[in-house]
């Protein structure tokens, strides 16, 4: 019993500390902002700070600038997951099962983007989608005339999510290429062997072998991905466009940010984040219930 109970009181002096600090910088404020999206409130002193009840989500139902931003939000999610996942998984089985010279070298030089600061990379895309200037009106110009009629990358509408997403991506592909062929490199190169005598073909036995041999892993990170590109979309935005042309831009955070701490509507832009705060859950839910299989062994 007495090694029990000091067992018992080893794991509470380990675990304690940790578990304050979880209460103190994430449970606490996560409470205070569901308390203060429920005021109407510039944020900086108590004077003028009204309780309002709903009012303020009722208010986002109606506003046309964050469904925009939700629906930007979205858009980037679907994109940028869609795009990196399928490129990490195709680079990733590619220098595994394939013999190339230099796969470390690969490695490195694809990781490289995700150790660079969002500002870099931020700077990097903008010089890329220069109208007059940049990498990618030079290539299309050989294609056709851009040089009276330059698209505006990050000037049009139409476009500027999508250059944002090109930026997400080619941020994050090394990065999840490089945790799947760690997992890769597990899946026993007999069952490969095995498929290739029945006449199975490089495609096929990715398909029906790779993938769903390293699918509890794809699950984890797809999930751990989705949810990171809400912030990630956040540091873009304000990198390379601040929001624009005319909050075209815009997405959960960066609006969240623009109505709390630019626009003096604090409790309205807690109320965006309780918006995202569940957002974010219901979407991690329902991912994982929809990626939910039955491990295989091997």
């Amino acid at each position: 019993m007495d090694k029990q109970k000091g067992r018992g009181r080893f794991a509470f002096l380990c675990v304690a500390p940790a578990t304050i600090l979880f209460i103190i910088f994430m449970v606490i404020p996560t409470l205070q902002v569901f308390w203060y999206s429920l005021f109407k409130w510039g944020g900086y002193s108590d004077e003028g700070k009204t309780f309002v009840g709903l009012q303020n989500f009722e208010k986002l139902l109606t506003d046309a600038k964050f469904l925009k931003s939700f629906q930007n939000t979205v858009l980037l999610i679907v994109i940028v997951t869609i795009v990196t996942m399928f490129f990490a998984l195709v680079f990733a089985g590619i220098l595994t099962r394939e013999k190339i010279k230099g796969q470390n070298f690969f490695r490195v030089i694809f990781y490289i983007p995700n150790i660079l600061s969002v500002v870099v990379i931020a700077a990097i895309f903008n010089a890329i989608y220069d109208p007059s200037q940049g990498l990618l009106n030079s290539i299309l110009g050989l294609f056709g005339s851009l040089k009276e009629n330059p698209i505006l990358w990050l000037g049009d509408r139409n476009t500027v999510v999508f250059s944002i997403a090109g930026a997400m991506v080619w941020q994050a592909i090394g990065y999840y290429m490089v945790m799947y062929m760690a997992s890769m490199s597990a899946v026993p190169e007999s069952l490969y062997e095995s498929a290739s005598l029945e006449g199975s073909g490089r495609i096929h036995q990715f398909i029906h072998i790779t993938i769903p041999l390293i699918w509890t892993n794809i699950r984890t990170t797809l999930t751990f991905f989705i949810i990171s590109s809400i912030n990630l979309s956040f540091l873009f935005v304000k990198a390379m466009t601040s929001g624009g042309p005319d909050g075209a831009s815009e997405v959960f955070l960066s609006y969240m940010y623009q109505q709390a701490y630019t626009n003096s509507s604090y409790g309205y832009g807690m109320a965006i984040g309780v918006i995202v705060f569940v957002f974010s859950f219901a979407l991690a839910g329902i991912v994982n219930a929809v990626t939910k299989r039955e491990p295989l062994e091997y």
